[in-house]
């Protein structure tokens, strides 16, 4: 599974996040997306890669969990 590029993403409910680059988990070495919210505290979140990269069913639309909207 390609890893997503660093730059701004919005989620798929409308908030929008910046992709600090990618990680391993350091027991299972599952490969992880590190993103900070540009929101509220901007906290520094993680997620499995698979995740960050799956489409979800909006209203009986499927989308993207997060879209790129501009790369760094």
């Amino acid at each position: 599974m390609t890893a997503p590029v660093p730059g701004i993403y919005r989620h798929y409910k409308g908030a929008l996040y910046e992709v600090v680059g990618t990680a391993h988990h350091s027991e299972t070495e599952e490969p992880l997306v590190a993103y900070r919210a540009l929101y509220g505290e901007y906290g520094l979140w993680v997620r499995p890669l698979e995740m960050f990269m799956e489409t979800v069913n909006k209203e009986g639309q499927t989308q993207p969990r997060f879209a790129l909207e501009k790369a760094f």
